[in-house]
């Protein structure tokens, strides 16, 4: 699996996603531009010694991730108001999952562009609004594990 994280603004998150991945053997791509340095204090922390053990990407913007894929990637893009929740996508070996900044989310343009791949978390309180960024790969990224029967587990 793949984890993309576009333009991530907070530290701490893309730590504790950083540290996700290095767990779960997935990709991390990270899409600048960054909200931070990539030796701050605070994604050091949050991703432990986990670095190390993370196969993670660096790409200068969207388009150039973008360019890098086979015609035949499947993103997944994970924002509020898709017209489809994430338990409802039937996920693959090698899929990209697609998270926007903090507090912007993803751009229109992207979430048209891939309105068939747009999926949402369900909320259940109108008053809240947003869920955690590294919470939402969490849940989005063990649920595209449990459907590929968490190959790969180490116990």
């Amino acid at each position: 699996m793949n984890v993309v994280l576009v333009e991530p603004e907070i530290p701490p998150n893309t730590g504790n996603v950083a540290r996700l991945c290095a767990a779960t053997g997935t990709v991390l791509h990270l899409i600048e531009p960054l909200g931070f340095e990539l030796d701050d204090k605070q994604l050091k922390r949050a991703g432990m010694d986990y670095w190390q053990h993370v196969t993670w990407h660096r790409w200068r913007n969207w388009k150039c991730f973008a360019d890098s894929l086979s015609p035949q990637a499947r993103l997944w893009m994970i924002e509020s108001n898709g017209p489809k929740r994430y338990d409802q996508a039937r996920f693959l070996p090698g899929d990209y999952l697609v998270f926007g900044r903090e507090t912007l989310g993803l751009p229109m343009t992207m979430l048209e562009a891939h309105r068939d791949g747009w999926l949402r978390i369900p909320m259940f309180n109108p008053m809240a609004r947003s869920l955690n960024l590294s919470n939402c790969v969490a849940m989005v990224l063990f649920e595209a594990l449990r459907q590929q029967g968490f190959n790969g587990e180490t116990t």
